[in-house]
């Protein structure tokens, strides 16, 4: 029993822990693939309703555990600021995970594609300077099922659009993937799996970090085909230690090496997530020092304006500015894509997701 009293909850264990399930309620462990098939390809509510399941055995699980999921409590849309597009409207989602804690996910759409940004943490310890997540603080990891609940939610959602479909997840909302990393291989191991019903490949789901090396260094060991983003914002040391302080601990020169390490190991890209701060890191030296940093990897450079937020004092660069920068990089022979902001009139862009105890005008009930 739990400490509320309930029983377990069966989608907190992973799949491979779902063996010894088996085990403990005297089934074979093969029983361990069937119901893990059931909870995640057809996404079962109940015990009674795996029909391919003994009813022994769904009598032995109903006894001993149950299927909490999370639950999608409201949705806020920017369509006004879309010209009342909803094809092209960024939606935000608030979800209440099974022990109470809320957390925010983005359906953000982007021509063909429409990308599901998913949370890691209820909340996120780090306290980068520029983002609201960081400020209220750090509740727990997310487990495996939250993050893949996520998911699904959302991929329900984009089905609701016309000729909708979710084509691309990034782990890029609340908290920082690489600390609850085991949950996130677990989440797009599922998520990935194409022989269930809902299967997205490894090469439209991106992990993004701030750049911690130990997790960097286990994803280019695990065989993992998935895009890889490290959020830079500055190749200047010192400056990147005030914007983001975890990164005293990783200081440029090391994650270079890890990011080498990483091209060498896969073959594939990393992505350079640079945040244009209006006379912090936008100046032509600036510019150069990520030139000299990003020259020596394959990568391409992703940059992107930052979202004023309440009590922040920082503002995005001008337009001038941003474009003298990406000419600079462009002369210098690198990849740059300028990022669109989305989702920003909602509080739904990069840095902005914080659930409060009142997020949407109303508690959540």
């Amino acid at each position: 029993m739990h400490q509320n009293g309930t029983r377990p909850n069966i989608l907190e264990f992973s799949r491979e822990s779902l063996a010894g399930v088996m085990a403990g309620l005297g089934e074979p462990k093969f029983r361990a693939g069937q119901l893990h098939r059931w909870l995640y390809s057809q996404q079962a509510i109940s015990f009674a309703s795996m029909s391919s399941i003994g009813a022994g055995l769904r009598e032995k699980l109903s006894a001993a555990y149950e299927i909490r999921m999370p639950a999608l409590l409201r949705s806020e849309s920017d369509r006004q600021a879309c010209d009342h597009d909803a094809e092209a409207s960024t939606v935000k989602y608030l979800l209440r995970m099974p022990d109470g804690e809320l957390v925010e996910s983005v359906l953000i759409p982007s021509g063909e594609r429409l990308t599901a940004c998913v949370s890691s943490q209820s909340g996120c310890p780090l306290q980068c300077s520029f983002c609201a997540t960081g400020q209220m603080g750090f509740s727990r990891n997310l487990h495996a099922f939250e993050m893949i609940g996520q998911a699904h939610a959302l991929h329900h959602e984009a089905l609701q659009r016309p000729g909708g479909r979710l084509t691309n997840i990034v782990f890029m909302g609340m908290g920082e993937p690489l600390l609850n990393l085991d949950n996130v291989f677990e989440a797009v191991s599922t998520l990935t799996n194409m022989d269930y019903r809902f299967g997205i490949s490894e090469k439209r789901v991106t992990i993004s970090t701030v750049g911690l090396i130990p997790g960097i260094e286990r994803i280019a060991d695990s065989g993992l085909r998935t895009k890889l983003a490290v959020s830079l914002h500055s190749a200047d040391q010192q400056q990147r230690e005030q914007l983001m302080p975890v990164t005293r601990q990783y200081p440029l020169d090391e994650l270079g090496k890890a990011i080498n390490g990483y091209n060498r190991k896969t073959g594939l890209p990393v992505t350079f997530v640079y945040m244009l701060l209006d006379r912090v890191n936008d100046s032509p030296e600036d510019a150069g020092k990520l030139a000299r940093f990003a020259r020596r990897f394959l990568c391409k450079i992703n940059l992107i304006d930052y979202n004023p937020i309440v009590n922040f004092q920082f503002r995005p660069a001008y337009d001038d500015t941003r474009n003298a920068f990406v000419r600079q990089l462009l002369d210098a022979g690198l990849q740059v894509t300028v990022r669109k902001s989305q989702g920003a009139a909602i509080n739904a862009a990069c840095g902005q997701l914080a659930t409060r105890p009142d997020p949407y005008g109303a508690n959540p009930q």
